[in-house]
């Protein structure tokens, strides 16, 4: 799911940090190896918290609904609100971490999704619920873009290792939310405020350490004036609006973060309105994050080794199409088979940001073409969840949205194989 945003363009300008003064951590070893061991803590913490925001409203979504009387299509709006977040607040994250240190604008997104997480389920109305969703999912687009600037910045020499550790804290993160949500509501008497609000501890527990992070700037470089923004886009170089793979790979990532985010948002609502109870739908959901921790290790090792993707990628949309229509035709005659299925498919995540490191001759290259492949995607998955609900609301049934699920696997298999081809940009 969602799930690092826009992270290649700003690794990609951050040079790695000279070994010597990470050895001396510029205060003696000890100092070094308390300073790396604080780091991780805040790293996981954080990590942790960049799902449930999204996981946890699944699950009780129906309950929030009834609360704020919310329409099917607001319910949508709410779930694309994430995509939007990614897009456009994560491509401030260079220039705050430029201003308060890429500790500091973690610390500063921390601070946003607890206090979103901690107003939003007391929000008189759904205008106020919504603005505190968003004011969370800014916070989570900062941490998204900036932790693997962290791990670039901290840990040089375990790049591979550290980005390993907090993507699986991030898939245990939503598979925690989705699963256990509907057990603490009902610990807390069936109130689903409590429920939801329980999450803004978590992600409150993961600031202080980013706080005390953010005082050490020694092994910060300087992020570039023109990572991340506009003008990262415009130097010299292909011009990528025109070039067919890069335009390939924009719409595979954007149809597959459709898929993802209509999963996120709806999936337990639709395995609830097929008579399965709200505990069961959540732990359903689960499956599906939980697959996401050994598959996203093994398909990105296999893919990149690999000159073409484009088998992949139609592989992974196969799966995908076959669960969007067995949950259109019978979603309660397989649950489980359903969700495993489904939970392959969003593999295509981790096979999308992959495939964009492939395609560029350089570096320069791929940061450009990461940029321009994860905004636009990001900006072409907004519509989705908000569809979706859509022709829930006009139809009574999700028939007609799940069958527009299983109908978008098809455009996405072509623009993976059009993606995967072993061509190269620049």
């Amino acid at each position: 799911m969602t799930l690092t945003s826009t992270v290649r363009p700003v690794v990609g300008s951050i040079p790695a940090a000279d070994s010597s003064s990470i050895a001396s951590g510029g205060g003696g070893g000890r100092f070094a190896v308390r300073g790396r061991g604080l780091a991780i803590a805040a790293l996981v913490l954080a990590a942790i918290n960049l799902r449930p925001a999204v996981a946890s409203l699944g699950p009780v979504l129906a309950e929030v609904r009834e609360s704020f009387g919310m329409s099917a299509t607001v319910a949508g709006l709410l779930t694309s609100v994430p995509a939007l977040c990614f897009a456009v607040v994560g491509a401030t994250a260079p220039l705050l971490a430029r201003r308060w240190g890429t500790a500091g604008a973690v610390a500063v997104g921390a601070t946003a999704l607890a206090l979103g997480l901690a107003v939003r389920p007391w929000a008189g109305g759904t205008p106020l619920f919504l603005a505190m969703s968003a004011l969370a999912f800014a916070g989570i687009a900062l941490a998204n873009v900036l932790l693997p600037v962290v791990v670039k910045q901290w840990f040089p020499d375990r790049v591979g290792a550290m980005t390993g550790l907090y993507s699986v804290a991030l898939n245990l993160g939503a598979s925690t939310a989705a699963a256990v949500t509907v057990p603490l509501t009902g610990a807390f008497g069936g109130d689903w405020r409590l429920g939801l609000g329980v999450w803004a501890v978590a992600a409150a527990l993961a600031l202080p350490l980013w706080i005390r992070l953010a005082r050490d700037r020694t092994r910060e470089r300087p992020l570039p004036a023109a990572a991340g923004t506009v003008a990262a886009a415009r130097p010299a170089g292909p011009r990528l609006w025109r070039e067919p793979v890069a335009l390939a790979l924009a719409v595979f990532f954007g149809l597959q973060s459709t898929a993802a985010y209509v999963i996120m948002g709806w999936l337990p609502q639709i395995f609830r309105d097929a008579g399965l109870p709200a505990s069961t739908a959540g732990l359903l959901f689960a499956v599906i994050a939980l697959l996401g921790v050994p598959l996203s290790f093994g398909l990105s090792a296999v893919a990149g080794r690999l000159p073409r993707q484009s088998g992949v990628a139609v592989g992974l949309g196969l799966f995908g199409l076959a669960g969007f229509a067995g949950l259109a035709v019978a979603p309660a005659a397989a649950p489980w088979v359903w969700a495993v299925l489904l939970g392959i498919s969003n593999s295509a995540f981790p096979l999308s940001l992959t495939m964009i490191a492939l395609r560029g001759r350089d570096a320069s290259v791929v940061v450009r073409l990461s940029a321009f492949a994860q905004s636009a995607g990001y900006l072409l998955a907004i519509p989705g969840p908000i569809v979706v609900g859509a022709l829930y609301q006009h139809s009574g049934s999700w028939r007609v949205p799940l069958a527009l699920m299983t109908a978008l696997m098809v455009p996405q298999m072509i623009a993976g194989y059009l993606a995967g081809r072993d061509r190269r940009i620049g």
